[in-house]
Order: C-alpha cells, then sequence, then structure tokens
C-alpha cells in the first residue's frame, strides 16, 4: 500500500519528481527577476506590473474556463483586502531590497517565512513546537545573525528588508490557512493577485512612479517575470502542496537558494561572500531540522507501532 509520506511509492512518482524540479527551477527566480528589471523600472513599478501581467493572464484562464465567480470576493472581500495588503507590501519590499543584496543571499534569508509559520501557528494558530523545531529555530536565527550584522556596518538594510519582507508574507499564509481554507483554488488566486495588484498600484502612485517602460526589453522582462514568477510559480506550488505533505514540500523548498545562488552567479556573476555563505547555510541547516522534525517523529511513531503489532 502506497503512503504520501514516500514520494517514490506512489504510482505519479516520476511526474511528482518533475514537478518538484520545475518548482525549484522556477521558485528561485524571484529575486533573480527583481534584480534583471532594476535597471528598466522603479522596484515599485516592476513589483506592480510583473503582478499585474499575472493577474490578468490568471483572469482571462478563469473567464476561458468559465470557472470565475465574483460571489467568492463578495463573500470574502475583507479576506482578499488583508491578503492583498500583505503579499503587496512584502512584494515591494523585497523588489527593493535586491539593490542592496545579491538574489542568492536574499533567497536564503527568504526561507525564515518557515520560522515565522511556526511562529504564528503556535501562538495564533495554537500549533505546538517541538523540542527539536524550537532547537532547528534556534539554529536558523543564529544563522540570520551572522547574514545581518555585518562587520563595520552592523546591519546589513538588504538583509533586514528580506527579513521583513518575509515576516509580512507569513502573516499571509497564516490568514491563509485560517480563512482560505475549502475556496476554490482559482478562485483563490485570481482575487489575492487582483487585490495584491491593487495595492501595488497604490504604492507605487503614492512614489510617483506610474510611468511605463518604453523599452522592448523591459516588456519582454516584465511579461516573462508575470508568467513565470507569479502564473506558473504559483500554480506549481499550490499543485505540490495538494500532492505532497507539506513537510516533505518544505524540505525540499530549502534546496531553493542553491538554484538561486547559482542563477545569480550566471546572470550577474555575483556570489555571496564567505560570511554570508556561513550565515545562510546555517540558516538552511535550521529550517531543515524544523521542517524535517515532524517527519521524523512521524516515521519513529509509525516504526514503534509496527513493531508493538509485530508482537
Amino acid at each position: 500500500m502506497t503512503t504520501r509520506n514516500n514520494i517514490l511509492d506512489q504510482p505519479s512518482a516520476t511526474q511528482s519528481a518533475a514537478l518538484l524540479v520545475a518548482l525549484l527551477l522556477i521558485d528561485s527566480l524571484h529575486f533573480v527577476f527583481a534584480r534583471l528589471m532594476l535597471p528598466h523600472a522603479n522596484p515599485f513599478l516592476s513589483a506592480l506590473l510583473v503582478m499585474a501581467v499575472g493577474t490578468v493572464e490568471v483572469g482571462i484562464f478563469g473567464l476561458v474556463t468559465g470557472r470565475l465567480r465574483i460571489v467568492t470576493f463578495t463573500r470574502h472581500w475583507a479576506f482578499f483586502v488583508a491578503l492583498g495588503l500583505c503579499i503587496g507590501v512584502s512584494t515591494a519590499i523585497s523588489y527593493s531590497a535586491v539593490a542592496l543584496i545579491d538574489p542568492g543571499t536574499a533567497s536564503i534569508l527568504g526561507k525564515t517565512s518557515i520560522l515565522f509559520g511556526l511562529a504564528f501557528g503556535i501562538f495564533w494558530l495554537g500549533e505546538r513546537l517541538s523540542p527539536l523545531q524550537a532547537g532547528g529555530a534556534a539554529i536558523a536565527l543564529i544563522g540570520l545573525v551572522i547574514v545581518t550584522f555585518q562587520p563595520g556596518d552592523y546591519l546589513n538594510v538588504g538583509s533586514l528588508l528580506i527579513v521583513f519582507s518575509t515576516f509580512i508574507y507569513a502573516i499571509h499564509t497564516a490568514l491563509t490557512k485560517r480563512y482560505g481554507g475549502g475556496m476554490d483554488l482559482l478562485n483563490f488566486f485570481f482575487y489575492r493577485l487582483l487585490l495584491t495588484s491593487t495595492v501595488l498600484f497604490a504604492i507605487a502612485g503614492l512614489q510617483g512612479e506610474l510611468a511605463l517602460p518604453a523599452t522592448p526589453t523591459a516588456w519582454g522582462l516584465l511579461i516573462l517575470a508575470g508568467t513565470v514568477d507569479v502564473a506558473i510559480s504559483r500554480t506549481l506550488y499550490y499543485t505540490a502542496l495538494r500532492r505532497l505533505d507539506m513537510s516533505i514540500l518544505s524540505i525540499m523548498l530549502t534546496a531553493g537558494p542553491v538554484a538561486a545562488i547559482l542563477w545569480s552567479f550566471l546572470l550577474f556573476d555575483l556570489f555571496p561572500n564567505p560570511r554570508q555563505l556561513l550565515g545562510g547555510g546555517v540558516v538552511l541547516v535550521g529550517v531543515l531540522v524544523v521542517t524535517a522534525a515532524p517527519l521524523l517523529l512521524r516515521r519513529h511513531r509509525n516504526r514503534r507501532a509496527a513493531l508493538l503489532s509485530a508482537d
């Protein structure tokens, strides 16, 4: 009998493996696209247009398939406004931060979202943290300090912006877990994107940055980023989340920064310095411990139950 905990035992093992590889490669491009857009547009405008492209594409798909329902928004408008605020502010900050920090290091620090998610789960959703998970969280925080506190600089502004952006995004995740269960995925995704684009439009407007890019290169990058980093990336993520245990998916996604570092080196000739690599490695170790703990505990209990039943 197959189990969800063992990917290789599933009938769709090849499909699951291909899905994970595609997700890792594409998910790691978020900060890379933000960096690519820097020479072409203000970060706030870039974030708006990239999100708008994804919104239009998902909206067209929903209309063509006849699956979009306005009632989803009218019933849950406050929920979507809250999500839009969280994701909009988080995206605007992350697009601005890549001017101060390389995409590889930013991707590593972005994995602190798992720690913030645990904190919200404990203090808001009433979940419990095992001693092993608490130890992993402490290890990740040590790595975060190593990356963030730079000699002579004391505080690396780019690192702090990424961590703050990740914290706000984690609020959206907690809200989604609390109030978004049971919604049709397409409608949830579209209205989440629509409200995020609206918030980003307001931010760009307040900054006086609503002038559209004038070059074909900029528009090409915007369409590519909106398609890959928003429409395809999030679709792959939610598909993987439905097929795999969340703990397994979280563990797999900790490899994302490795791909982001490679993209950053190939495209920008940027590579984290030794201190950033050390701190980033410590962060990933801590996150791996946090995400692996429930899976290890479950396997231990299953093994123990099997031994008892054999006796």
